[in-house]
């Protein structure tokens, strides 16, 4: 039984989250064999505050990005 967990910041739309777990489980059943239902995927949104990118909070860095 796979299970995926996918971490995510925000932005993705509903039709965009379908659409990856559709295309995830695609290729575990074209990769690996496995059967769409016993499948499990688990997107979970993380605010940016609380993920770290390139030694910063994800907010913080995108905050210098945009200042630069």
């Amino acid at each position: 039984m796979p299970y995926v967990n996918i971490q995510i910041t925000a932005g993705a739309t509903r039709e965009q989250k379908a659409q990856l777990v559709q295309e995830v489980t695609d290729s575990l059943v074209r990769i690996l064999g496995k059967k769409p239902e016993h499948t499990h995927i688990v997107i979970q949104k993380i605010a940016e505050a609380d993920w770290g990118f390139a030694g910063m909070l994800t907010d913080d860095w995108k905050k210098q990005q945009i200042s630069e």
